[in-house]
């Protein structure tokens, strides 16, 4: 499994404006500068997040972007299929094959449900608030809900 450039992009921009919680709105030129990001590109990203329900926007001056609900409400694994979709390692068919060829697939397709799995349980189980508490320890400060 390959997280593309925009998955990545996704889970720094959600993790800035999770450093930033509780704060002004955010401008995508601010993450942009910050995470050292194209502008263009973070723009794509945010459009998706905020159709997804992750973002809420304020227009004007004081304008930018805001977490929709608390860090500890937002997994890994919601961001980046937000992004790219099903994160299975491998797209299995639904046909089977006969005789031989479908007790392989058979068996190796458990291999692959079994990748799939291990990727969900940890992706699924990492937090922002968890990502935020992490960033600080090594910067010396501790995050609060």
């Amino acid at each position: 499994m390959l997280i593309s450039s925009k998955g990545q992009y996704a889970l720094r921009m959600m993790m800035d404006l999770a450093i930033h919680y509780g704060g002004n709105a955010v401008t995508v030129k601010a993450i942009a500068n910050r995470q050292q990001m194209s502008e263009k590109y973070l723009e794509q990203v945010t459009a998706a997040l905020s159709r997804a329900g992750y973002l809420k926007s304020t227009r004007g001056a004081k304008g930018g972007y805001r977490l929709a609900n608390k860090p500890e409400e937002y997994t890994v694994g919601m961001i980046l299929r937000t992004i790219e979709g099903s994160l299975a390692p491998v797209d299995v068919p639904e046909e089977e094959s006969e005789g031989v060829l479908q007790l392989v697939d058979c068996v190796i397709n458990e291999v692959w449900d079994r990748l799939g799995e291990a990727i969900d349980d940890v992706v699924d189980h990492i937090t922002l608030a968890d990502l935020i508490k992490n960033y600080n320890e090594r910067i010396g400060y501790v995050y609060s809900i």
